[in-house]
C-alpha cells in the first residue's frame, strides 16, 4: 500500500523514507470565493506530493472546486462497487453560512479528509479518475464534468421511461405478481442491523455535541454582555468595590474569548468528526444498495438463464430450426448470469474486508475525538475555575471592609 502523508483524520505523517517507499501527499489548502451572487463559489488549491511514476512529477499544484470533489466521488461510486467510497460534506444552501469564515474552514477540512481517504486506500489510490483530479487542469475537468453521464444528465423522455419502469415493478410487488428478492444471510442481516443501529446513535450523538458547542456560544456571549455590564457598574463605583467590579468585567470578557475558542474546537475536533461519521454511515448504506441490486440481478439472470435453457432443450426435442439462434442466446445470457454472480461475490468480499477497515478506523478517530473534547472541557473548567478563584480575594476584602 502506498504511504500517504496524512491520516484519515487529516493530520500531518511524514512517510518514513520518502526516497525509497512510495508516498503520496495530498493537501486542500487556501480556499478563495470567486464570482458574486448564485454564480459565486470557493476554489480551492490542492497540493499533491509523490514520487510515484504514474504522476507528473513530485508537485503538483491544481485548482478545485466543490463540483470537481463531486465529480470524483461518482466516478468512484461508479467503479468501485462494493468499496465504501468516502463521503463528502454537504452543500449548504443558505447563502448567509455558504460564505462564512467558519463554514469555509470545514468544508476545506472535510474535503481534505475526502480526498486523503481516497490517496491513502489500497485500491481508491491507483484510480485513474484520483489522478486526473490531483493533476488535470480547470479546462479539462470542467470537460470531464459536463460529459458525466447519470439519472440527472438523462433526458425527458428516459426519465420518464425509468419512472414507468420503477412504478411498473411497484405494482407487480403490490398486486402480488412480483415479490421482491432479497438475499438471507444472518450475517449481512447482522451487518445491515449494525449499520443502522450505528447511524442512528452517532446522528444522536452528533446532535448533543451541536447543542454543546450552541451552549458554549451562548455561555460566552452571556459571559461577555455581563463583563461590559460589571464594568459600567464599576466607572459608577469608588474605590476598592469599582476596581473589583471592574477587574470582575475583565475577567468575564476574558473568559468569554476561552469559551468561543473552546466552541469552535469544539465544533471541529469533536462535532465535525461525529457528522463525517454520519455522512459515512450513509455512503455504507448506499454500498449496501448496491449489493442489494447486485443480488436482484444475478437471481433474475439465473431464472431467466434457466427458462432459456428450457425452451433450447424443449427445441432441440423438436428438431425445431430455431435451435441454433435459441441456443446463441441462452449462451449469451448464460455468460451474462455467471459475470453477475462473479459480480455479487466479488461486492460480498469487498465489503467484508471494507467494514473491517471501516471499523479499524473509527475507533482510532473516535478515540482521537473523544480524547481532544475530554482534554478540552478539563482545560477549560481549569481555566474557568482559576479566572473566579483568582477574585476571590479581592471580592472577600470588598464585603469584609463593608
Amino acid at each position: 500500500m502506498i504511504a500517504t502523508q496524512r491520516s484519515v483524520s487529516g493530520s500531518s505523517q511524514s512517510p518514513r523514507s520518502p526516497s525509497s517507499q512510495p508516498y503520496l501527499s495530498v493537501s486542500v489548502t487556501d480556499p478563495v470565493k470567486l464570482g458574486n451572487g448564485v454564480q459565486a463559489y470557493i476554489s480551492y488549491r490542492v497540493i499533491t506530493k509523490t514520487n510515484l511514476p504514474e504522476y507528473q512529477g513530485p508537485e503538483k499544484i491544481v485548482i478545485r472546486r466543490y463540483s470537481d470533489f463531486v465529480w470524483l466521488r461518482d466516478r468512484l461510486f461508479e467503479k468501485y462497487k462494493g468499496i465504501f467510497i468516502p463521503p463528502l460534506p454537504e452543500k449548504s444552501a443558505v447563502e448567509k453560512f455558504r460564505f462564512s469564515a467558519e463554514f469555509i474552514e470545514m468544508r476545506r477540512q472535510a474535503l481534505d479528509i475526502f480526498v486523503n481517504r481516497i490517496a491513502s486506500h489500497h485500491e481508491l489510490q491507483q484510480s485513474e479518475d484520483l489522478r486526473t483530479f490531483l493533476q488535470a487542469d480547470e479546462e479539462t475537468m470542467e470537460r470531464l464534468r459536463s460529459q458525466e453521464t447519470g439519472i440527472f444528465k438523462k433526458k425527458p423522455a428516459d426519465l420518464m421511461q425509468i419512472f414507468k419502469d420503477v412504478q411498473s415493478k411497484v405494482s407487480d410487488v403490490v398486486l402480488g405478481k412480483e415479490k421482491p428478492v432479497e438475499e438471507s444471510n444472518p450475517e449481512y442481516e447482522k451487518l445491515k442491523h449494525y449499520i443502522f443501529e450505528l447511524e442512528n446513535h452517532l446522528a444522536e450523538a452528533q446532535k448533543h455535541a451541536y447543542r454543546l458547542v450552541k451552549r458554549h456560544r451562548e455561555l460566552g456571549q452571556s459571559l461577555s454582555d455581563f463583563g461590559k455590564a460589571v464594568k459600567l457598574l464599576g466607572a459608577c463605583e469608588g474605590n476598592s468595590l469599582g476596581k473589583a467590579f471592574s477587574e470582575l468585567g475583565t475577567k468575564s470578557e476574558t473568559l468569554s474569548v476561552k469559551l468561543q475558542k473552546e466552541a469552535h474546537q469544539l465544533l471541529m475536533n469533536f462535532e465535525e468528526p461525529l457528522k463525517d461519521y454520519v455522512r459515512a454511515v450513509q455512503s455504507i448504506k448506499a454500498t449496501i444498495a448496491e449489493r442489494a441490486n447486485a443480488f436482484r440481478r444475478q437471481c433474475e439472470l439465473a431464472e431467466t438463464t434457466k427458462l432459456k435453457e428450457i425452451n433450447l432443450n424443449k427445441l432441440t426435442l423438436m428438431r425445431s430450426d430455431k435451435v441454433g439462434e435459441a441456443e446463441i442466446e441462452y449462451q449469451e445470457l448464460k455468460a451474462e448470469s455467471e459475470e453477475a454472480t462473479r459480480m455479487f461475490e466479488m461486492i460480498v468480499r469487498l465489503m467484508n474486508e471494507e467494514i473491517v477497515r471501516f471499523q479499524e478506523q473509527k475507533t482510532l478517530d473516535m478515540g482521537i475525538a473523544f480524547h481532544e473534547f475530554a482534554k478540552g472541557q478539563a482545560r477549560l473548567a481549569n481555566g474557568i475555575a482559576n479566572a473566579w478563584r483568582s477574585l476571590i480575594p479581592k471580592l472577600e476584602a470588598c464585603s469584609s471592609s463593608s
